[in-house]
This record gives structure tokens, C-alpha cells and sequence, in this order.
């Protein structure tokens, strides 16, 4: 008996150390792409969030920089903790990061490096970008994911964030989009990745970058901002809109609103928070006359401290809400907690 005993605990440790050499294996031979976003001098903060996730996956990550007078993206990268290699792609065709000219750039890179994953953010640039490369490729692409167990299984929400799917995923490259709210941002230092040329496709022209119009604004970004601020139908207008534009102003916060707001023609919807808007998750959320509708909770339920104003008791916002005041908004609003936040507005900075 104590040699069979014997026996069996030695094949289980043998058992043990097989398996352990192939799971470092098989790490060992994962890699990653990393699209990129950027604005030729400035990287998207969700380029970082991807980063993390692709780190997760174990094996090589390298970053694919595509644009015109992106150098400054480039070193920037170079110097992120976790990437090991930069890939530059530098013409004119890729003036506005249009996804027909990508498509082919990517799939070159593909091509010549043979990356076990491909991803970019879950940002309308990578929800664009990624299903092409998985048409062409032909796998199918998972959307929005908030946490990978495994280099083949990976966790994403569906209804409207009320349950969480994992998905294993067969195909011989997996292409996936990253929520960035669900990723720690990786160190801009600390890294010495080096950078070589992308393969140079020929150019696709079905596609051309003319002009671009860009508002200027003192406030943060909406999907970086520690502080958010967003209006509902529940503010009749647009012209109302300046209560919250002058409270985030004294905030230091970024303007959202809800897809009610957006469709009544009150705000552009580059301002749109939720399941089909912008993911945010900032320090502290304040609602402003809006109800909550489950496209809308999707967008900003993982913010830290939520403060809901909404003049119904009933409002599903209040569910999510940390602190909630049943009120008239254009009572409530400019008086008593307008001058409460603006004197502890330090504390979410």
C-alpha cells in the first residue's frame, strides 16, 4: 500500500509539473497587437487600459502605430511598462485613422508576426476597426470585454450590464475590444520597448480623409474625467444645459447626457453616456434630471460615488445612486448642493 501511495503521488507531481510546463508554453507563445489610438501627438488614454488587459494574456505586446507625424505617440509608447515592440506605420493614407486603409495594414502585420491576439479599445475607433479584421480574418470578434480568465476566455456583460457572459473563444486569433473603465491604466514609464517599421501595404482608396472640425474646451475629456456631470430630458432644452456647463466649469468636470437628451436635439451625442454612448467611470457621477434607463445605468453604474437629482421618487437612477435628491432640478440644482460641491470639489481631484 505505501508503494502504491508512493507511486500515485509521484505521478500526480509529475502530472503537476506537465501541466505547468505547458501552461508556460503555451504563455510563452501567446502574443498581442495593440491598436493604437491616437491624435498624432496625443495617445488615448484607453490605448493604456488595453495595454493592461493584453499584459494579462502573457506572451510579447507589441503596439501598432499607424498615422502621419505620430512620433511623439511612438516614444511615448516605447516608454510604457509591458510593451516589448512599436510598430510604425507613417503615411498619408492613415490621416484620420480611417478603417479601410487600416484594415489592410493589419492584416499585413497579421500576416508577417502571426499574433495569437489582436484587440484596441471599446471606443467607437476600435468598434469600427476590430469586426473588418475579424470579417477578413474569419473569426468572430468579442465585444467589450471586462476581464480575461485565460488566453481563450474572456468575461463581457450582456442586457444592458445586468448579467456578465464568459466566453471561450476556438478561433486561431482572437480579436477583441477592451472596456477601458475595466482595466487599470498601464505605467507610461518604467518600459524600453523599441520600434521598427509596419509592413507597407498599398493603399485601398476607397476611403479619404478630407477635414476635421474640433471644439476646443477647458474641460477634461468625458471618458477620462474624474468628475461627470450629465443632464436628462428632464432639463426641457438645451439653452438649460448651461446650469450644468457652469457647474462643471467650478468642478473642473466633464458634460454628459443621456441618450433622452441627445435624441431631443438638446446636446450633440458626442456627449451621450451609455450602452450606445460613452462608457465613463469617474470618480463622482452627478445626474441631473435623468430617469435611468438601463441603456443609460450600462454607461456609468461602475462610477465611484453617483448623485442623482431627479424630481421622481420612483426614478430608476435611484437604484444606482449613492446619494439621491428628490427634487425640482431647477430648484435644487442652483442653490444649496450647487455651493456644497463646489466648496468640496477637492475632494474628487
Amino acid at each position: 500500500n505505501l508503494n502504491l501511495e508512493a507511486s500515485i503521488s509521484g505521478e500526480i507531481k509529475t502530472i503537476s509539473l506537465v501541466a505547468s510546463w505547458l501552461l508556460a508554453s503555451l504563455l510563452r507563445f501567446q502574443s498581442t497587437l495593440v491598436i493604437a489610438e491616437h491624435a498624432n501627438d496625443t495617445l488615448a488614454p484607453i490605448t493604456l487600459n488595453t495595454i493592461t488587459a493584453a499584459k494579462r494574456l502573457g506572451g510579447e505586446v507589441s503596439c501598432l502605430v499607424a498615422g502621419t507625424k505620430c512620433d511623439k505617440v511612438v516614444q511615448d509608447l516605447c516608454k510604457v511598462a509591458g510593451v516589448a515592440k512599436v510598430l510604425v506605420a507613417q503615411h498619408d493614407t492613415y490621416k484620420g485613422l480611417l478603417p479601410e486603409e487600416l484594415t489592410p495594414l493589419i492584416l499585413a502585420t497579421q500576416k508577417q508576426f502571426n499574433y495569437t491576439h489582436i484587440c484596441a479599445g471599446a471606443s467607437a475607433f476600435g468598434k469600427n476597426l476590430l469586426p473588418r479584421i475579424a470579417a477578413k480574418l474569419d473569426v468572430a470578434p468579442i465585444s467589450d470585454i471586462i476581464a480575461i480568465k485565460s488566453p481563450d476566455t474572456f468575461v463581457r456583460t450582456v442586457y444592458a450590464g445586468n448579467a456578465l457572459c464568459t466566453v471561450k473563444c476556438d478561433e486561431k486569433v482572437k480579436v477583441f475590444s477592451v472596456r477601458g473603465t475595466s482595466f487599470e491604466a498601464a505605467a507610461t514609464s518604467g518600459g524600453s520597448a523599441s520600434s521598427e517599421k509596419a509592413p507597407s501595404p498599398s493603399p485601398v482608396g476607397i476611403a479619404e480623409w478630407l477635414d476635421q472640425k474640433l471644439t476646443k474646451s477647458d474641460r477634461p475629456e468625458l471618458t477620462g474625467a474624474k468628475v461627470v456631470v450629465s443632464g436628462g430630458r428632464g432639463l426641457k432644452s438645451g439653452e438649460n444645459f448651461k446650469l450644468l456647463y457652469d457647474l462643471a466649469d467650478q468642478l473642473h468636470a466633464a458634460v454628459g447626457a443621456s441618450r433622452a437628451a441627445v435624441d431631443a436635439g438638446f446636446v450633440p451625442n458626442d456627449m451621450q453616456v451609455g450602452q450606445t454612448g460613452k462608457i465613463v467611470a469617474p470618480e463622482l457621477y452627478i445626474a441631473v434630471g435623468i430617469s435611468g434607463a438601463i441603456q443609460h445605468l450600462a454607461g456609468m453604474k461602475d462610477s465611484k460615488t453617483i448623485v442623482a437629482i431627479n424630481k421622481d421618487p420612483e426614478a430608476p437612477i435611484f437604484q444606482v445612486a449613492d446619494y439621491g435628491i428628490v427634487a425640482d432640478l431647477f430648484k435644487g440644482l442652483p442653490t444649496d448642493f450647487q455651493v456644497a460641491l463646489c466648496r468640496n470639489h477637492s475632494c474628487w481631484h
